[in-house]
C-alpha cells in the first residue's frame, strides 16, 4: 500500500508565560492511501493539536509531517494555502458555514477559490447536496437548518473538490446519537466510494469503530495503534 501521510518524531510545545506545556511528544505513525484513520483520545490529550499540525494550521516545535511527498512544516502560508485547496478537505465540529450564504453557496465556495466557473461549481455543489440528502435545501441558509443538516452541508463542502485527504475534527460532537450515526455512515460511504483518505479526531469509541486504524493518544503520546479487521 502507498503511504500518503508520514509523521516522524513530531513534538509541539506551547509557552504560557514562563511555563512550557508539551502538547505532543515524539509522535510517529503512517497513514496509507484510502485508509480511514481515527485519532482517539480524551479532551486535552493532544489529538486536535496533532490534526492541526497535519493540516498545516500550526507549526511543530520539532519533527516531520510528510503528505504526498511534501513536507508541510517547511511550507510558507502561501504554499500551504495552495496545498490545502488542491489536496485537503475539512469537516468541523461547529460546521463553520457562512451564515449569509445558502447551502449551495457554502458548498461551492472551495471551487470558487480554485477559479472554477460559477455554472460548473453550482452544478457540482448541487450534485453534492443531493448526494447528502439535501437536494431540497439548496437555497436554505444555516439558520434555517438543523444541526444535522448543517453538518451534511459541511460534509458536502469538504468533498465537493474531491480532495485526496479529508480531515474531520469531532464531526459529530454537536449531534445526537442517531444523527451521529447517519453522519458517520455518510462520511465513510463517500470516502470509500472515492478512494479518499479520512483522518478523524474523536473522543467517542462508537465513532472510532468505523475506522481501519485507531491511534489512541494520551497526554501527547501514542498509547497504542490498532489496525481493525474489516469484514
Amino acid at each position: 500500500m502507498e503511504k500518503i501521510i508520514e509523521i516522524k518524531d513530531l513534538r509541539k510545545v506551547y509557552r504560557i508565560g514562563n511555563e512550557k506545556v508539551v502538547a505532543l511528544d515524539s509522535v510517529s505513525f503512517e497513514v496509507e492511501k484510502g485508509e480511514f484513520c481515527c485519532l482517539l483520545g480524551t479532551s486535552g490529550s493532544g489529538k486536535s493539536t496533532l490534526l492541526n499540525l497535519m493540516a498545516g494550521l500550526e507549526k511543530p516545535t520539532r519533527g516531520q509531517i510528510r503528505i504526498k511527498d511534501a513536507y508541510i512544516e517547511k511550507m510558507n502560508e502561501k504554499k500551504l494555502a495552495k496545498f490545502r485547496q488542491k489536496y485537503l478537505g475539512f469537516v468541523f465540529q461547529s460546521y463553520n458555514l457562512l451564515p449569509a450564504l445558502t447551502a449551495l453557496e457554502n458548498v461551492s465556495l472551495p471551487l470558487a477559490f480554485r477559479g472554477i466557473p460559477k455554472s460548473i461549481r453550482d452544478k457540482r455543489a448541487k450534485e453534492m447536496l443531493e448526494a447528502v440528502g439535501l437536494g431540497t435545501h439548496l437555497k436554505h441558509k444555516p439558520s434555517q437548518m438543523s444541526g444535522g443538516q448543517q453538518q451534511r452541508v459541511g460534509i458536502a463542502r469538504a468533498f465537493v473538490g474531491k480532495p485526496e485527504i479529508v480531515f474531520a475534527d469531532e464531526p459529530t460532537g454537536n449531534l445526537d446519537s442517531k444523527t451521529s450515526r447517519e453522519v458517520m455512515e455518510l462520511i465513510t460511504k463517500m470516502a470509500r466510494k472515492n478512494g479518499q483518505t479520512l483522518i478523524i479526531v474523536t473522543h467517542d469509541m462508537e465513532i472510532a469503530r468505523y475506522a481501519d486504524k485507531i491511534i489512541r493518544i494520551l497526554d501527547g503520546n501514542i498509547e497504542s495503534i490498532e489496525v481493525c479487521n474489516k469484514v
